[in-house]
């Protein structure tokens, strides 16, 4: 889905009352802990939105190695998820543009993060929104999936 459309969206679910989630990650393999981290995050509210890093964005975060799967097979993934309602990608390292332009009603990140450095949080927090942080399951991370398989 495209900013403009979920734009649209988004308006349509503020007038007829839905509180909007939004997350964000690079979700390069899909493993248990992010289903587990973005369905706590859709149970926070009735609509989930979450924003995938674009390859070009994953690059430059993680390396040229990655993204092992490429940005059209993790947003499908994740958009067949019962729990998530919209998947938008974007091309910058951070999310702060999709923030500023959807202004969601919660901000979710995992708790390895703390308020004061999640991208974005004073934007939701200025709109009388809220910021949360979802525990991680421990052991459970695509760099750790990597190297598990990187060892067969």
């Amino acid at each position: 889905m495209s900013l403009d459309e979920l734009s649209g969206l988004m308006t349509e679910w503020r007038n007829s009352g839905e509180k909007v989630v939004f997350s964000n990650g690079c979700f390069d393999i899909l493993h248990l802990g992010h289903i587990d981290y973005l369905e706590k995050a859709g149970q926070l509210g009735s609509k989930l939105i979450i924003g995938i890093n674009s390859d070009i964005s994953v690059q430059r975060l993680k390396g040229p190695q990655r993204p092992v799967q490429p940005e059209n097979a993790r947003a499908r993934m994740l958009a067949a998820l019962a729990f998530v309602d919209a998947v938008v990608l974007f091309e910058d390292d951070t999310p702060l543009r999709l923030i500023e332009t959807l202004k969601p009603h919660i901000l979710v990140k995992g708790d390895d993060y703390t308020i004061d450095n999640i991208v974005g949080a004073d934007i939701v927090l200025q709109e009388g929104g809220e910021v949360k942080t979802i525990p991680l399951v421990k052991g459970c991370s695509t760099t750790q999936i990597i190297e598990k398989i990187k060892n067969i």
